[in-house]
């Protein structure tokens, strides 16, 4: 009996994505550090919810985006809008054998939040995930509590998949986490929609977008 061979998937590089609105870059403290510590300064709740931060200042976050800068996963990225550093994101949890691939250490400056590039990041990660990577599923999990996080997932097509409850301890308290997927099945239309949001017809003069994520993705 023969079987027939899964499908080769990859493992993320170095590579530069890049889209219309920014580029999301392999982190390199060297040039990112001074643009990332300007960038959480206007919003100290990014680190609620993350297993670090808030930083004491620029050198120490400079000597932890180090450490993160040489891990293969995670896979770290500096999102570059306007040549400027604003939000770090990452691949993780990278599992070619089973085409699995999760996204997280997801923190955006004030600059950065509620923004069509914000949005977009997401999108080339995703993409990447699926059209480059040959993955089956992409995950997204993140603590329960983070209501923010968890309306994003949802907002980005993620589908909830449950709790974990008492997963992890984190700053020295309980972790109940929430898991969310896409599959590569719901991908095609999930891709449609973060195409048509992000189509420029979408937005008006003042950069206002015209309709939903949600609705685009009908």
């Amino acid at each position: 009996m023969t079987t027939t061979p899964a499908p080769a998937r990859g493992r993320p590089d170095r590579s530069v994505l890049t889209g219309a609105r920014l580029r999301l870059e392999p982190l390199d403290p060297a040039r990112h550090a001074a643009d990332l510590y300007a960038a959480q300064q206007g919003d100290p709740t990014i680190w609620d919810y993350l297993p670090y931060g808030p930083f004491a200042d620029a050198v120490a976050l400079t000597e932890h985006l180090q450490a993160e800068a040489v891990t293969d996963d995670p896979r770290f990225y500096a999102v570059v809008v306007d040549e400027a550093a604003q939000g770090v994101v990452s691949f993780l949890r990278i599992e070619p054998a089973h085409g699995c691939i999760e996204i997280g250490h997801i923190w955006f400056g004030a600059p950065l939040q509620r923004t069509a590039a914000a949005t977009e990041a997401i999108y080339l990660l995703a993409r990447e995930a699926f059209d480059g990577l040959g993955n089956r599923r992409l995950e997204w999990k993140c603590n329960a509590a983070n209501e923010r996080s968890r309306r994003a997932a949802e907002r980005f097509g993620f589908t909830f998949e449950g709790i974990f409850r008492q997963h992890m301890i984190i700053k020295g308290a309980n972790r109940d986490s929430a898991w969310f997927s896409i599959l590569d099945g719901e991908w095609p239309a999930v891709r449609a929609g973060f195409d048509a949001w992000l189509d420029e017809a979408n937005f008006d003069d003042q950069g206002r977008q015209r309709q939903a994520l949600s609705v685009r993705r009908q």
